[in-house]
Order: structure tokens, then C-alpha cells, then sequence
């Protein structure tokens, strides 16, 4: 039975961590051993005090007067209790607690909403017994449905509130209801619909809120959620905040346990400078009135613009020399070293006006835009840095919508602060800058357990509509594909060129509809104003920090560096240049219908609009690393629903490579062991060249047949090979003077093409470890990318295999991926025996031909406990990614070339060089 809304997330706060339930009699019970509602009112439960209350460390929690009465009074689990996240049902909750949360601002409102992921996880007899074998207990960790979904930036004018709300009603928000299918304007409104809100228009709009939507407005201190807020996405979100000067944006990694304290200043329509302690530990220390209200306000009277953006946008085309009084225009065009000004420094914001006879209407709107800019940044600058210096603080962060990721604004703040500094302090911003009192009144919920997740727990994805996430946003959600096709058809017959489109939506339209070209593309002058930075951010909390990494703080999966502007555009040119040659694939993949044909043209074209931003602007959206294009590129796919491209392709693969597995293997068993290591490593090599994403290996599948491409693999394989440490793995593998190592306990081999790559490689090596008494985990990708093998494809490649090795078979067995009877193909027909070293195949928890071992599935950080050597396979996830990772086991990989400019960068070799880089435990 599904939950209140059918979501089973409505209605538990933090309560219910405090809740196990009693598999047998389904009560449930709190951490003290009380069982919850047993027919008792709720507001005599221990747990549900309303004042006073403390979490299970021991710290205070904030509960608002206001906030949604939580009533668990005869809560139970409901449906199988077996279940991983078995749904507790609240059955006397009369409060509707929305996934929806704002910061009602006096210039914009802010809006974060939750929306649950899709369940795609197939609870199989296999993945069953694999999880009992790697001790992976029901529901990761808790025993509790978990947050799993995407959180939501919004943002409109206020002045524009009712957009606001038809937004809200539109995708039925304030009911709970955030899935499409669960999309229904007819369900009857509840009178105690409550949502959270901050801001002076949470008071100001209650009404309009309970006439308009039916919900009432639960008042959050407006303080309490910018700083918490804050705290969130600074130890949350790895690539939040960031410095900004001369147009350079760098990212900086702020260590959580080393964030307080520091100095906070939002700046709204005015500011508010405030000294964060810690969690819920602030005081807001200064202020000013001088802030973005000032800048639009003053801007409207001067220039007569319609809107903040337009305001900004005239500053790119300004110059403030011909309004302010320059030091040099004091002395002459000289500098006044003594006292460290320079000649271009400013003496007075607007000081030339007083002498100049002109009217307003002599000076250009956009020389007073950019005058004005600079003048209320300098200021708001000069004092967050005399507050930081009352304090003793090095570290500013600067959020909130009068920045709007715009270059100019953060370049003015941080010369502030670095000139009267003397560059010991430091101006930072954030990515989220204008959502930090919306994302704190959304934690204020409590029930989306959002504290306690962490960096490994969130990925940011910019999907097809990522240039444009965050603009303004109207009317109905959309409903199917084909609106999202036909948006990118309107922006291609408006003869647009793909170079980062700003979104401008047309009234009546979804807001994905219709786009042109920014007006100004001035490098450091560039607006970003309407194109908020920010994605989806997906909250996953079943992903965990791989447990062998020898240092997770020091870990860049990233070999790639695409700070260099030559690089970024040569890997943009790869991927421009196999843009055609996928396309082409992902329709094969669906039949090559009409359908699929558009589907395949609207792909194309959003995808290039990613790379044309992203030249533009390569911080756009983070820190940016060839794994995170290669993931960007299988997003898009995935959205155009595209769920596998290679599919075809990779089943005749496979097929063709398990033909000729028996032949393999008989070759193997017949020799001596020290070369029958060397050929299962040359193998895996040679199987490797199989890669659908490298343009090299397309030109080839084009000459030749699977078996003509793999026999000339082979017969590149004379060693010695570019990195070359064979011997070293040999002598770990079989001793030496006559002196036999103890085998590995567990091995895991991150796997990575389907065909011959899995079939001819990977397995083969694993069974001979397999015989060595090692047992071998095969990883492998969640979600398809390229023609790399899925975790959800292995299990019949392996049982496939099976039938011609008693080996494979036995140790499949063991490991959980032969669960029915094998068929008479099998060697013997016996069932095997419980005693062999189990075969096990675990996913990896990501959907990309690279691999960031930040983020990886529970059930491969559960399988690396008690393992002992890493086999990395393949170009992405031992090249791209990972090929500096230093772990603390035994580590192998094992890669062929296929890119002649990384081969030079990476290894200073040529293409169709070989990698076998062993290194021993750290």
C-alpha cells in the first residue's frame, strides 16, 4: 500500500529516524523500544514533543510554533515487510506536508520542489542473494524509507507572483503531487495543505496563497533559512562555492569539518551580513540598505529598463570612465602610488556628473548601469570586508540574487575585498546563490532527512534542458516527449545559431519554449543572469565513497584537465565529430521509426548547445572533467529516451564473442601458467580495442569483421608495452623462486565493453582467478552508456559462459547468478558445490563510460570491504578516470589507447599503445 499521496516520504520528519519497525508484528517503534501509536495521542509521544526536543546527538532542534502538526499515532509498515524501503503509512495524519518550498522575496521568489525518482531496481532472486553474500541488510543503513529524488531551482519576480502560482498549480506542488502520473488539477483541495516559506512575502501573500492555492503559509525566520541554507550546500554540493577574479572562476572544495566559521552576506534587495558559528550557531552582525534593490531601483529611474537583466545587461555594453571621477582625472592621468591608487581607480562613483553640463538624457543608459554597479559592488565589498576583519575572518562567502552569476558584479566584489585586504581575505561565491532561505525553509520540513546526507549523496545532472534550467518558467508542466521535441524544432526554425542560448519564454508556453541569443557575449562582461548555473540535483543516498580509496580528500577522478582552452576544444571536437555516428546508433536502437528519427535530431541539437555553452563559459556548470562531458552526453540521451543506444550492437557482440569462448578457453587450459598469465593479460588488452565511443575503433569496425579486428589486436601485442608492469603482477601473481604468494581473498573488476571486451577479457581473467581461489566481483555500469556492459546484462553473459567451463559455472552458482537449474548444456548436470569461491556481479551506481569513485553504488562499497585487488579496465574508467588513483589495495590497470592525443598527454605514446600499470597496496 503506498503512503499518503502515494508518496512514501509525506508526513515523516525527523521523527522517524528515531522509528525501526518489528518485521513480525509491524508495529512501529521508537529508538527507545516504545512502540508509536498503540491508540495513544500523539501529543503525549515522548518523541513528539514540541519544545526542548533533541536529536540523537544530543543537540537541539529548532521547531517552528507553526510548523505541520506530525501525527504518528497507529503508524505501521505497510505491505511486505521485507521490502527494501517498506512504506510506513501515517493513517491519522491530517496535515498535508508539501515538497515545496519558497523565499518570497521583495525582488524574486525562490522556489526549491522535491520530486521522487523513478524506481527502476529490479529486486531479483540474484541481486538477492549477492546482497545476503555481501551482507547488505534490507534498505542501506536504515530502517526507514530513504530520500530518493531530484530537488528543483526555481525562481520568478515577485512582482510576477501570479505566474508564480499558476507554476505551482500546474505541477500540483502544493498537493504532494510531483510525478507526472500523478498529475490530477481535479483532486479535491485540502484544507490543511501547509507549505513552508521565508521571506517578508510570506507574511505579505499568506492570503493570496490560502485564496489561490487553498494551502496555508508555515512562516520560517528568514535568518535561520538562509544560514542553514547555506551550511547545506557548502558541505553538501562538491563544486559549490568558488573565487571569481579577472574572469577567472575557480573552484574551491570546502572540508565540512573546517567550513565555521565564517562570514555569510546575502545579498537581496538590501544586505544582511552574518557571522556563521556552525549549525544553527549565527548572529547577524551588520548590513546595509545599499544592496540590489538600490541597483534596480536607482537603474529603473536612470534607464528606464523593464527588468533587473536588462539593467545588467546594458552594464556589459558600458563605461563607467565617462560618468566617475578616476584618480587619474584628480592628478593628471598619473597614478598616486604613495598611497597605492592607481590612475584607474575610482575617486568618486558619478563624480563627473557634477562638472559636466549635461542632461540625463546626454549620458548613455549603459555607462550609468555599469557606474551604478560598481559602486553599490565596491561598497557592499569594502564592508563585508571590515566586518570579517572585526572578527578575525579570511573566508566571505557572497550569495543571493543581486550576483546572478554575473562576471562583472563578482569581479568589482573580490578586487574590494582583495585591495583593502591586501589579498589576505578572500570573496567567494556560490553556485546556488540565490536559493540558500528556500533551500533552508525546504530542510525546515525535517522529514527529507537532507542533513544528514553528504557530498557523495548528490549529483548535479544538466539534462537537455541544462542551458536553460532555472528561466522563467510558465504554465503547464510539460506533459510527453513530444512537446519537448517540439520546442527544440521552434528554436531550429527560428534559424537560431547553437552558440548558449539565454531562455526568454513567451507568455504561454512551458518555458522550454522558444530561445534567442544573448544580445551580448562579452568574455568576462557575459550576464548569466537568466541562465542560473544550477541543474537538477539529484539526491541519491544509496551512493557511498568508494572504501579502497587511499585518500578520498585527495582523489581526482579526473586525468583530463580542461582548464586548458586547447584541450576543451579538442575534446569538443571529438565528441562534435562522433555526434553523427551516435545519433545514428540511438535511432538504429529504436527501430529507426519517424519518432525516433526526431527524437534522434532533437538530441543532436540540444547536445551541441551544451557544448557551445560550455565552450563558452567551461565553468558553467562546475568543475568541469572529461568524465563529466562523457556523463553529460548520456544524460541527454537518457533524455530524449534513448535508454540504450548500443543495444543491437552489443547483443550480436556478445553473441559472436561467445562462440568463440570454448575454442579460448581450451587454448588457455593447455598452458603452463606463466603463459597463460600473459595471454589473459594480453587479452584483455586486445578485447579492449572493441569501443563504440572512440572514433579510431568506428573506422575500424568499417574495414573489417569482430574477428579480423581482434586478431589484429593481438598481433599488436608485443611487449614490451608503453607502461609496462607485467613482471611486477606475474611475480605477485605466481611468486618466484619457486615461492607461491598466498591468492587474493576478493578481487573487483571493473569491467567495460560488451563483445569480446567482457567475454574474450575480462571473463577469462576473472575464471583464472576464480581457480586461484580468489573470489571475483565483476562491476559494472547501472545505466548503459555507449556499448559499455550493464550490470543488469551480465548475469546471462555469465550464465551464457557457464555452459562451457565448470568453473564459471560452480563459481556463478556460489555467487547467486545461476538461481534456476542450468539446462542440460552444462558440463556435468551437477548443481556444483557450495564450497567454490563465488562469481558475483554488483553495479557501480553510475551511467557513464568513466567512473568517479566518489560516488559509487552501496553494494560495490559493501563488496570492497573485504577485497584485496582492483582490476580498472578499459580507457574510461583506467585512463580518463582514475589512472592517478592510489588505493589502499593491490590495484591493476589495463587499457589500449584509442585516442592519439591522449595517448601523447597521458603516456607520450601513440595510439593502439597498451597500459598494464600495476601497483601494490598503499
Amino acid at each position: 500500500m503506498a503512503g499518503l499521496n502515494g508518496d512514501p516520504f509525506l508526513g515523516i520528519d525527523d521523527n522517524i529516524e528515531k522509528l525501526q519497525y518489528n518485521n513480525n508484528s509491524k508495529e512501529v517503534i521508537d529508538k527507545e523500544g516504545l512502540v508509536v501509536g498503540i491508540g495513544e495521542d500523539s501529543s503525549n509521544n515522548k518523541n513528539n514533543n514540541q519544545g526542548g526536543e533533541k536529536d540523537m546527538a544530543g543537540n537541539s532542534i529548532h521547531r517552528s510554533g507553526s510548523r505541520p502538526q506530525l501525527d504518528l499515532s497507529k503508524a505501521e509498515i505497510q505491505g511486505n515487510s521485507e521490502e527494501r524501503d517498506p512504506t510506513i503509512l501515517l493513517p491519522n495524519q491530517t496535515d498535508d506536508i508539501s515538497h515545496l518550498a519558497l523565499d518570497i522575496g521583495g525582488s524574486l521568489i525562490k522556489l526549491v520542489y522535491f520530486s521522487r525518482h523513478e524506481d527502476q531496481s529490479v529486486d531479483d532472486k540474484r541481486k538477492k542473494t549477492v546482497k545476503e553474500r555481501l551482507g547488505i541488510s534490507n534498505g542501506n543503513r536504515r530502517n526507514f524509507p530513504i530520500l530518493g529524488g531530484r530537488l528543483h531551482f526555481v525562481k520568478f519576480e515577485t512582482s510576477k507572483l501570479n505566474e508564480c502560482l499558476d507554476f505551482i498549480s500546474s505541477k500540483q506542488l502544493h498537493r504532494g503531487r510531483i510525478d507526472s502520473h500523478h498529475w490530477n488539477s481535479e483532486a479535491p483541495a485540502n484544507e490543511n495543505a501547509v507549505i513552508k516559506a521565508t521571506g517578508g512575502g510570506a507574511y505579505k501573500f499568506a492570503d493570496l496563497f490560502k485564496e489561490r492555492l487553498g494551502v496555508s503559509i508555515d512562516k520560517e525566520d528568514e535568518m535561520d533559512c538562509l544560514v542553514a541554507g547555506a551550511n547545506f550546500l557548502l558541505k553538501a554540493i562538491r563544486h559549490e562555492a568558488f573565487t571569481h577574479m579577472e574572469g577567472h572562476k575557480e573552484f574551491v572544495q570546502i572540508d565540512h569539518n573546517d567550513l565555521f566559521p565564517y562570514l555569510l552576506v546575502n545579498i537581496g534587495s538590501g544586505v544582511s551580513i552574518i557571522k556563521v558559528d556552525g549549525d544553527g550557531k549565527f548572529q547577524r552582525v551588520s548590513g546595509t540598505n545599499v544592496g540590489g534593490g538600490t541597483y534596480w531601483g536607482l537603474g529603473r529611474l536612470l534607464t528606464k529598463c523593464n527588468s533587473f537583466d536588462e539593467l545588467l545587461e546594458l552594464s556589459q555594453r558600458g563605461d563607467n570612465r565617462t560618468i566617475d571621477m578616476l584618480v587619474g582625472d584628480i592628478y593628471g592621468g598619473m597614478d598616486y602610488s604613495k598611497i597605492g591608487l592607481s590612475a584607474s581607480t575610482i575617486a568618486s562613483s558619478f563624480g563627473k556628473a557634477i562638472s559636466d553640463k549635461k542632461e540625463l538624457q546626454d549620458y548613455r543608459p549603459e555607462d550609468i548601469s555599469l557606474s551604478l554597479l560598481r559602486m553599490i559592488s565596491y561598497n557592499i565589498g569594502q564592508i563585508s570586508y571590515l566586518n570579517a576583519l572585526r572578527f578575525g575572518l579570511k573566508r566571505i562567502f557572497f550569495g543571493g540574487f543581486f550576483i546572478r552569476g554575473h562576471a562583472y558584479t563578482m569581479d568589482t566584489i573580490s578586487f574590494a575585498v582583495h585591495f583593502w585586504s591586501k589579498g589576505e581575505a578572500q570573496a567567494m561565491f556560490l553556485r546556488h546563490e540565490g536559493f540558500l532561505g528556500a533551500v533552508g525553509a525546504f530542510m525546515s520540513y525535517q522529514k527529507h532527512g537532507l542533513d544528514d546526507l553528504m557530498v557523495h549523496h548528490l549529483v548535479e545532472r544538466f539534462p537537455m534542458g541544462a542551458p536553460y534550467t532555472g528561466g522563467k518558467i510558465h504554465g503547464p508542466p510539460l506533459g510527453d516527449l513530444n512537446e519537448k521535441i517540439s520546442w527544440m524544432e521552434k528554436f531550429v526554425l527560428k534559424g537560431t545559431e547553437i552558440t548558449a542560448p539565454v531562455p526568454m519564454a513567451p507568455p504561454g508556453t512551458t518555458g522550454l519554449g522558444g530561445f534567442e541569443v544573448p544580445s551580448s557575449r562579452g568574455a568576462t562582461l557575459r550576464s548569466d543572469a537568466s541562465a542560473l548555473n544550477v541543474g537538477v540535483l539529484h539526491l541519491v543516498p544509496t551512493l557511498e565513497v568508494f572504501p579502497l580509496l587511499a585518500d578520498p580528500k585527495m582523489y581526482e577522478p579526473n586525468t583530463i584537465d580542461l582548464s586548458d582552452h586547447k584541450e576543451l576544444e579538442y575534446w569538443f571536437t571529438v565528441l562534435s565529430e562522433h555526434l553523427p555516428d551516435l545519433v545514428d546508433k540511438a535511432v538504429a536502437s529504436e527501430g529507426g521509426t519517424d519518432d525516433a528519427k526526431r527524437r534522434g535530431d532533437a538530441f543532436a541539437r540540444a547536445f551541441s548547445a551544451h557544448l557551445a555553452r560550455l565552450m563558452e563559459e567551461p565553468a558553467a556548470y562546475g568543475k568541469l572533467g572529461l568524465a563529466n562531458l562523457l556523463e553529460l552526453r548520456e544524460e541527454c540521451l537518457r533524455e530524449f529516451q534513448f535508454l540504450d543506444a548500443y543495444r543491437s550492437i552489443k547483443q550480436r557482440e556478445n553473441e559472436a564473442s561467445l562462440a568463440v569462448l570454448p575454442d579460448l578457453l581450451l587454448e588457455l587450459d593447455h598452458m603452463d601458467e606463466e603463459t597463460r598469465l600473459l595471454t589473459l593479460i594480453e587479452g584483455v588488452l586486445a578485447a579492449n580495442i572493441f569501443d563504440w565511443g572512440s572514433r579510431a575503433c568506428v573506422d575500424l569496425y568499417h574495414k573489417g569483421t569482430i574477428i579480423e579486428i581482434y586478431r589484429m589486436s593481438r598481433n599488436k601485442m608485443q611487449r614490451p608495452w608503453r607502461v609496462d608492469d607485467f613482471d611486477l603482477f606475474k611475480e605477485r601473481m605466481l611468486g618466484s623462486e619457486g615461492k607461491k604468494p598466498r591468492p587474493h581473498k576478493r578481487a573487483l573488476l571493473f569491467v567495460d565493453n560488451s563483445g569480446a571486451d567482457i567475454v574474450l577479457g575480462m571473463l577469462p581473467l576473472a575464471r583464472e582467478l576464480l581457480r586461484c581461489g580468489t573470489e571475483v566481483v565483476l562491476v559494472a555500469n547501472s545505466l548503459p552508456a555507449l556499448n559499455d556492459v550493464t550490470a543488469m546484462e551480465l548475469p546471462d553473459i555469465v550464465a551464457e559462459a557457464a555452459k562451457h567451463c565448470d568453473i564459471l559455472r560452480r563459481a556463478a552458482e556460489a555467487g547467486g547468478l545461476l538461481v534456476d537449474a542450468m539446462n542440460n548444456n552444462t558440463l556435468d548436470g551437477s548443481r556444483g558445490n557450495s564450497s567454490s569461491v563465488p562469481l558475483m556481479v554488483v553495479e557501480n551506481g553510475c551511467g557513464s563510460p568513466c567512473i568517479d569513485l566518489r560516488q559509487v553504488s552501496s553494494e560495490l562499497a559493501a563488496a570492497a570491504k573485504h577485497a584485496d585487488l582492483v582490476i580498472l579496465e578499459g580507457m574510461g574508467r583506467a585512463l580518463h578516470t582514475n589512472f592517478n588513483a592510489r588505493f589502499k589495495c593491490e590495484a591493476l590497470k589495463l587499457a589500449m589507447v584509442k585516442n592519439q592525443r591522449l595517448a601523447e598527454k597521458l603516456i607520450k605514446g601513440k595510439i593502439y599503445d597498451c597500459v598494464c600499470r600495476y601497483e601494490p597496496a598503499t
